[in-house]
């Protein structure tokens, strides 16, 4: 099972280093892992999707609970979390298969950001399900290069 832990730390020099080493040392493996600055300059938010069942995810919340950058931690639930994910894409294209890159790339919502004579820069946002099948169908095509952001998420709250 996958989780989602949102960690609210202070904006410092090594805390990111301090996590990944907690990590490491504890035989947790990150998934993904993203760092953001927030409202407030003293602090950011790493967004961490670890693989593991809830014992694993008891242990990594308390692990991190003991570092002293740690300000607070949020475990996302599926219904209680808005989840995206950037990827940027270079597909090969031709004169046959450039309208059907892009007309995918029009029914997915996603951007072309660089054309080239043999290939398009793609860029697109979603949710993993989204993001996979996208990449799914761009395979056939032939994906030259890849790069993904890892999951952002921001918890649902009713007012």
């Amino acid at each position: 099972m996958r989780h989602t832990i949102s960690v609210l730390v202070e904006n410092k020099f090594g805390v990111l280093t301090r996590i990944a080493g907690m990590f490491s040392g504890r035989g947790f493996n990150i998934d993904t892992l993203n760092v953001g600055p927030t409202l407030d300059p003293s602090t950011s938010r790493m967004t961490i999707v670890v693989r593991g069942d809830d014992t694993v995810l008891e242990q990594v919340t308390k692990q991190l609970n003991k570092l002293v950058d740690v300000i607070e931690i949020e475990d996302f639930r599926d219904d209680e979390v808005v989840e995206r994910e950037l990827v940027l894409l270079r597909v090969n294209v031709d004169a046959a298969t450039r309208a059907e890159v892009m007309q995918i790339g029009d029914i997915f919502r996603a951007k072309i950001i660089d054309v080239q004579m043999n290939n398009l820069a793609i860029e697109i946002t979603g949710n993993e399900s989204k993001i996979d099948k996208f990449l799914m169908l761009m395979g056939k095509f032939g994906i030259i290069e890849l790069t993904r952001t890892g999951r952002v998420a921001l918890a649902r709250r009713p007012h």
